[in-house]
């Protein structure tokens, strides 16, 4: 089944460049854009600036091809590319978690983004942690039990070209 999407926006943030970012938000604390919402979906964004966090949905766009199998940032083993965060997926669907400073307009800045410059908007969804009761019984998160520190610190590279 083919299935079309329409970028509701961009995003815009301080990375040209997908070599030297940030992995995950935990990696990119204090780190400020922007998401520019087109027009007609402005009216869309009532009500965001009574939240303090937001899931923004966005195509991995300078992302080519998908590997079934990858190396991720965090591990030097291979693992499927549906048990790690990984951009070269099939769909080329990203999300974040991100800070919201205020909401202007069509404009909403943020902080802690780890998103390329330029990057097509696909959807925004208020972080709400009750609805799902975030302590999980028998949580389990497999190989990034060992690895999940390190995206504070690592950084892309090339791999994923």
């Amino acid at each position: 089944m083919k299935i079309e999407m329409e970028s509701i926006g961009t995003i815009h943030t301080e990375f040209k460049e997908i070599e030297g970012m940030p992995i995950q938000p935990t990696g990119a604390k204090g780190i400020p854009g922007t998401i520019e919402i087109n027009e007609k979906y402005s009216n869309g964004l009532k009500d965001l600036e009574d939240f303090s966090h937001i899931h923004i949905i966005y195509l991995l766009h300078k992302v080519e091809g998908y590997m079934l199998e990858v190396k991720p940032f965090m591990d030097n083993d291979t693992h499927g590319v549906f048990a790690t965060r990984s951009p070269k997926r099939p769909n080329r669907i990203g999300m974040s978690v991100v800070k919201v400073n205020e909401v202007e307009g069509n404009k909403v800045y943020v902080e802690n983004i780890d998103v390329l410059d330029g990057t097509p908007l696909l959807d925004i969804k208020p972080y709400v942690p009750q609805l799902y009761e975030d302590t999980i019984d028998n949580l389990k998160i497999g190989w990034f039990e060992t690895n999940h520190k390190k995206a504070k610190t690592q950084k892309s590279d090339d791999r994923f070209k």
